[in-house]
């Protein structure tokens, strides 16, 4: 039997990263516990999105960090953080473009050429590091509120799994430092061949908005347990976990230039970070088109080498024996986590002809139940895509399988009048040469 295919759609998002399979399964076991029976109706969904809770945390840190230090930009431009509940500004943070980057890879090559980070025992950086972790752990809530309110994301995921998986690997990395070892390898002739691992120098990071705290960690802790040193540039959307981040990193005792934060845009800050000379790595964690434009940057400098993690459109497929309540919630998991920005959100859902109806209409009414509102509010499952322009793109492709004739079963509008909240939306009849629905062949797979 050949399968039908319905699409459910929430967003197709510029940066993904990848969870590991055990960050998955605990913000699976998240979200099972945060479910309840409300009412439904044909085309709407349940909403909580009216009185918004005012963050119990202070925003402190805006500047770029740069040798040990917070600084205004070069120019002195700054630019917007915003509430993605409301649209509203929040701060307004130093907008870094390729001065900024300059001193900031300065910094990082002096630090890395004279200073004691890279000539350090691997045990006096593993130390560091653990403080480090001690240190979020000990900022635990507040960080949390901090990436709630500048990303939307469920405060619950940040609080209980997010923040803790940075101290985790904080640690996991702060592990590693000591257990770098050579090897000696067997050769032809009276001679001794042995292989040394040593720092490779400067690494250049961009991290996405998605998961910002947590591709922080990602990025920044095998690179300073190996004895690099750092320039890492934020998501413009999501800058100020990564700032807050960073002056722990100071407090914990890291020598100035080390690491280094600067805010700013793609085509300015990441553009200059990714062509600079005196960038020994880079590492890029965002869209498929930006990663080409990093790995030309980097080839057309000095050819240092690159690291990709980019985005993807993953396939759910449910077969004929499946248990279809069991499989409508994993979908729906593999989907609409995170506001479905993720790399490896399950958006293509495959089902077996025999069950198709039965999983459509029970898909259909998970999504109707799906409580969408403030994320910082208990038994909420999802909160506001991260930005204007997310949302916008969201609402575009909803339009346009609606025009291409794909049938609209739930969904598919924008909820309230301000923020950028969109209904849980669910496709079906859906084919693969309809034009919100193709697979790009150029894209990745995660």
């Amino acid at each position: 039997m050949a399968a039908r295919r319905f699409f459910s759609l929430v967003s197709r998002s510029q940066s993904f990263p990848r969870p590991t399979l055990g960050f998955v399964s605990l913000l699976h076991t998240l979200g099972r516990d945060t479910q309840r029976s409300r009412n439904i109706s044909k085309l709407s969904t349940a909403a909580e999105v009216d009185e918004l809770i005012t963050p119990s945390v202070e925003i402190r840190y805006t500047k770029n960090l740069i040798n040990g230090k917070f600084m205004d930009a070069a120019s002195g431009k700054t630019f917007p953080a915003y509430d993605p509940r409301t649209g509203e500004v929040i701060a307004h943070v130093a907008e870094g473009d390729q001065e900024d980057i300059n001193r900031a890879v300065s910094a990082a090559r002096k630090a890395f050429d004279e200073g004691p980070w890279p000539k350090m025992t691997p045990y006096e950086r593993s130390r560091i590091l653990l403080r480090v972790a001690d240190l979020v752990e000990k900022h635990n809530d507040e960080l949390a509120a901090l990436e709630t309110w500048n990303n939307g994301k469920l405060y619950e995921q940040a609080v209980n799994i997010e923040v803790p998986m940075f101290v985790r690997l904080l640690r996991y990395y702060a592990g590693w430092a000591d257990k770098i070892h050579g090897l000696t390898v067997p050769a032809d002739g009276n001679y001794h061949v042995q292989v040394l691992h040593e720092p490779i120098g400067v690494a250049g990071q961009i991290i996405p908005w998605n998961f910002p705290i947590l591709l922080f960690a990602w990025k920044v802790g095998p690179a300073l347990a190996c004895g690099n040193t750092v320039v890492v540039k934020t998501a413009e959307q999501t800058p100020l976990t990564g700032l807050f981040a960073a002056q722990l990193f100071q407090e914990a005792g890291l020598p100035p230039g080390v690491l280094n934060v600067v805010s700013g845009f793609g085509p300015t800050a990441g553009s200059a970070l990714a062509s600079h000379m005196d960038v020994d790595k880079i590492a890029f964690t965002g869209s498929t088109d930006t990663g080409k434009i990093i790995y030309q940057l980097a080839a057309k400098s000095n050819l240092k080498p690159v690291t990709l993690e980019l985005g993807g459109k993953s396939p759910f497929i449910v077969c004929e024996d499946a248990d279809v309540d069991k499989a409508v919630e994993l979908a729906h998991f593999a989907l609409f986590f995170n506001q479905g920005q993720c790399c490896c959100a399950g958006s293509r859902t495959y089902v077996h002809e025999r069950i198709y109806d039965e999983f459509l209409e029970k898909a259909k009414a998970a999504a109707l139940r799906r409580v969408v509102g403030d994320p910082f509010k208990k038994g909420v499952e999802q909160g506001p895509q991260v930005d204007s322009q997310q949302f916008e793109k969201i609402l575009k492709y909803i339009k346009s399988g609606v025009e291409s004739n794909a049938t609209l079963e739930c969904g598919g509008d924008r909820i309230g009048t301000k923020g950028f909240f969109v209904q849980p939306t669910v496709f079906s009849n859906v084919q693969v040469i309809m034009p919100p629905f193709l697979i790009p062949s150029n894209t990745n797979k995660c």
